[in-house]
């Protein structure tokens, strides 16, 4: 692949790839060794200061083609390891009309699923908590955060909270929250949930894989049971390239 990508980052090729500056030159040309799959899904690329040697520009033109690159979502940084060829995302869409689980919404795609789970614990309240899930002073909250994964693709990062009244051991749960919740006779059967636009913070965007300051879902859901009582109260992170939320309307009476 080095040889290859040597020959394509050639100054001779490189001059001949079209009008603009050196560094746009660059970076279609590493565009162009994705499309043809010289570079392929998961190829980590030569470092800069290779690349700049092969092309005979400098390391700071290197820079901004693959900057640029990242921040496209071709490349991907991982800390440490050095530049990829990022993964195809493929769309998720969910409707907004039925109230399912991740694992089951995954599950109904023919898609594989899993956590890698952040933290799970037994905690006293804060006062959202309380307000939200009207908690007294002396119940604990059982609260669980994890990064979605569907496919081996990271598509969300979940930090949920349930009553202990309802969730006493958090550690039961396996993969499903709402499994375990089921097994418990206390699943909810309804939700509100609020979505709005954000921009990837530092430290998530590097559990989804995505650039700092990508577009990104936030989620709040309070779910209840047939009682009316609030059972979960979760704060959800969706990447915004890989998640599609959609509604069905109809023209109400008048």
């Amino acid at each position: 692949m080095t040889d290859d990508l040597a020959s394509i980052l050639s100054p001779e090729r490189l001059q001949a790839g079209g009008t603009g500056p050196l560094y746009v030159k660059l970076r279609r040309t590493l565009e162009e060794a994705v499309r043809t799959g010289t570079l392929a899904h998961g190829d980590a690329l030569p470092p800069e200061r290779d690349i700049a040697e092969f092309a005979a520009v400098s390391r700071v033109t290197v820079r901004k083609a693959i900057d640029e690159l990242v921040a496209d979502g071709l490349l991907v940084r991982r800390h440490g390891s050095g530049t990829f060829v990022a993964k195809p995302v493929s769309k998720v869409e969910q409707r907004l009309s039925q109230l399912t689980s991740f694992t089951e919404d995954m599950a109904r795609r023919g898609m594989s699923s899993r956590s890698e789970w952040l933290h799970k614990g037994i905690h006293t309240p804060s006062p959202d908590e309380m307000m939200i899930l009207g908690l007294g002073t002396d119940i604990k909250v059982s609260r669980l955060s994890r990064l979605r994964i569907a496919d081996d693709q990271p598509l969300a990062i979940e930090h949920a909270s349930v009553s202990g009244e309802f969730l006493p051991d958090p550690s039961a749960v396996a993969n499903s929250l709402y499994a375990e919740l089921e097994r418990l006779g206390v699943r909810p059967v309804r939700a509100v949930q609020r979505i709005s636009a954000t921009n990837m913070k530092e430290a998530d965007a590097q559990l989804l894989g995505v650039p700092v300051g990508q577009a990104g879902l936030s989620i709040e859901r309070i779910s209840y049971l047939g009682s009316g009582r609030a059972v979960e109260f979760t704060r959800s992170l969706y990447r915004g390239d890989a998640y599609d939320f959609v509604a069905e309307l109809t023209i109400g009476a008048t």
